[in-house]
């Protein structure tokens, strides 16, 4: 029988610094009703979907830094969004900031299911950027100064009839993400991602970016034989731009629907979840044809080691 899982990449627009939670969750809400008017079991919501990309702001003090982050969640602000989701039987993953009871900062994403209930965390493991000020560039990138390195691993879960992965933004520009879940089984990842218009450290354009962020979901698609949704957070928040693209992937590499705007916007697509079979049980078969006695360099060594210097 063929297994069938419509999903819907919920993209935000801009979230300022004057957005409080309670507008951001009524924008949640509204596209989740769009997406359950579609059929879609599945919504999948941006990274760090709660508030601004803070990331951006250097800060001193801390409980200016910890009023951007949940200590709980659902938690008052976002259980409408939960309640909504189980009147409606549509599951979803959302992005936020995460402060532990032990006083632990990550980037979470969590897996809802159409009951409502959290079938499943992650935590960011890529950080980007940097912990120290530099004061003569346009915004501060500073996810290594706000966040701990994500100590979850790449978990998956079985859900929505399928076995579903979840990773955070950066992440999915690392093959290592996807293939850790492509050996358990995942047959289809979520992510949300807040990424910045400008790459302060070099002068590349904006469709290079584009590019870039295409290219990494769509080989991870291929070579893992699953489906990657991807949805973004984007426009100019307080002036700061974040890029759209929010897209489905399918596992054959192809971009099978994609958002059009840098506003609110819900993308769909009905995906059978077999379709990565034939590519599982040929070319990427990894019982088959991978070769782990030489890979083990991916996990001994972390920077680059010329040969003169091994």
């Amino acid at each position: 029988m063929t297994r069938i899982l419509k999903v819907a990449a919920a993209q935000l627009g801009p979230i300022h610094l004057a957005d409080g939670r309670a507008q951001v969750v009524e924008r949640l809400i509204a596209m989740l009703h769009q997406a359950h008017a579609s059929g879609s079991r599945l919504v999948v919501f941006p990274e760090l979907a709660l508030t601004t990309f803070f990331p951006r702001y250097w800060m001193d003090d801390e409980a200016e830094i910890d009023a951007y982050f949940e200590t709980a969640v659902p938690n008052p602000a976002t259980q409408p969004l939960f309640d909504e989701a189980a009147r409606l039987g549509v599951g979803f993953y959302l992005g936020y900031a995460e402060l532990t009871k032990e006083g632990r900062h990550f980037n979470t994403s969590i897996l809802v299911d159409t009951a409502g209930a959290i079938v499943g965390k992650y935590r960011k493991v890529h950080l980007p950027g940097h912990s120290d000020h530099i004061p003569d560039v346009a915004f501060q990138h500073l996810e290594k100064r706000y966040f701990e390195v994500g100590d979850l691993g790449f978990p998956v879960w079985n859900a929505f009839e399928g076995v579903m992965g979840m990773c955070i933004c950066n992440d999915r520009r690392w093959p290592e993400t996807f293939r850790v879940m492509a050996l358990q089984g995942a047959e289809m990842v979520v992510l949300g991602y807040n990424t910045p218009t400008t790459n302060i450290h070099h002068d590349e354009p904006l469709h290079l970016r584009m590019f870039h962020h295409r290219l990494c979901m769509q080989a991870a698609a291929y070579q893992n034989g699953m489906w990657v949704v991807g949805t973004a957070k984007a426009g100019k928040e307080d002036g700061h731009g974040l890029y759209g693209g929010s897209c489905i992937v399918a596992p054959t590499g192809e971009i099978v629907a994609q958002a059009m705007t840098e506003g609110d916007e819900v993308i769909t697509y009905t995906c059978d979840l077999d379709l990565g079979n034939y590519i599982k049980n040929t070319i990427f078969n990894f019982e088959e044809h991978r070769r782990i006695e030489h890979y083990g360099l991916i996990t001994e060594r972390t920077g680059v080691v010329p040969p003169e210097d091994a």
